[in-house]
């Protein structure tokens, strides 16, 4: 249940006595805002007792990778890595709008055996409030194997996150979020180690040149860009848009779109609102509609 009587501080005194209670933790930690400030707090709280794995796959940019090693060893979080295979999976390969509950089927799967096997008392992941509203099928999963999300049961907005982590020095707090790379491509389009590849470079190049907040969205051949709205103008600059066509089309795009409406974070999934997560298909049924995002 959401608890806005609540302010920022007065609902960490509440995750502080969560935890407390709980004794040892196992902590799906991607490196993200979210789940950085619950590593923290639970570090805190409970010392080695506080366990934060993160799953490795080549859904996973390297990027942020390296931010959940660079940040647990910069807090002495008590971190651990695990590979994940949701590769392996051909209703993840295919890429429908249930894609994110088989990948959290996989890590939630492996993280609930490990826990079990070394007698952990919870699984936790870094679902906050603002989360519950949008299209999200890997809460499924949470619920399939007992994952508990207390930022979420006691009331955290992403402004709280945000604030909290500020006030604890956490270098995360103001770092756009940024979700797995297979939420790039379009719905009804396999989910191919080389897709994935291609787009994290795109990605990695586009940042290169000072972008904060994008999405490259893989749309078949095709990629349509996406710029936070103080980033937009500076990517139609016409040296900038010329650089990132080149670049994109050398990685393997046939047609290089930006798209002048400012991205907002989920507003893919909005197309799925009263199609009760069917994809909306168009035209002739030939295409789906590009990928949602989870985050």
């Amino acid at each position: 249940m959401r608890m806005n009587r609540y302010d920022a501080a007065s609902k960490e005194d509440e995750l502080k006595r969560k935890l407390g209670k709980l004794e040892s933790v196992m902590i799906a930690f991607s490196g993200g805002v979210d789940s950085s400030y619950l590593a923290f707090v639970a570090t805190e709280v409970l010392g080695e007792a506080a366990v934060c794995v993160t799953g490795l796959s080549p859904s996973v940019a390297g990027e942020h990778r390296d931010r959940a090693l660079r940040v647990a060893g910069n807090h002495r979080f008590n971190h651990r890595l695990v590979d994940t295979f949701e590769l392996e999976d051909p209703d993840y390969v295919r890429n429908d709008t249930r894609r994110c509950f088989y990948c959290k089927n996989e890590l939630y799967g492996r993280l609930r055996a490990i826990a079990d096997d070394e007698g952990f008392a919870a699984v936790l992941d870094g679902t906050n409030a603002d989360d519950l509203s949008d299209h999200r099928p890997g809460r499924d999963a949470a619920h399939k194997f007992g994952v508990m999300s207390p930022l979420a049961e006691i009331g955290f907005t992403k402004e709280d996150i945000r604030e909290m982590s500020r006030r604890h020095g956490l270098e995360t707090w103001d770092i756009p979020a940024s979700p797995c790379l297979a939420s790039r491509i379009r719905y009804g389009e396999p989910v191919t180690i080389g897709g994935l590849g291609r787009v994290e470079k795109s990605e990695r190049f586009v940042r290169s040149l000072g972008f904060r907040e994008f999405r490259v969205r893989s749309l078949g051949d095709s990629a349509k860009l996406e710029f936070a709205s103080d980033e937009v103008a500076g990517a139609f600059d016409k040296a900038t848009r010329l650089q990132i066509e080149k670049r994109l089309t050398e990685y393997g795009f046939t047609q290089v779109t930006i798209d002048p409406e400012p991205f907002r974070s989920g507003s893919m999934n909005r197309q799925l609102i009263g199609t009760g997560g069917r994809i909306d298909w168009h035209g002739r049924g030939e295409r789906p509609a590009p990928a949602g995002e989870h985050e």
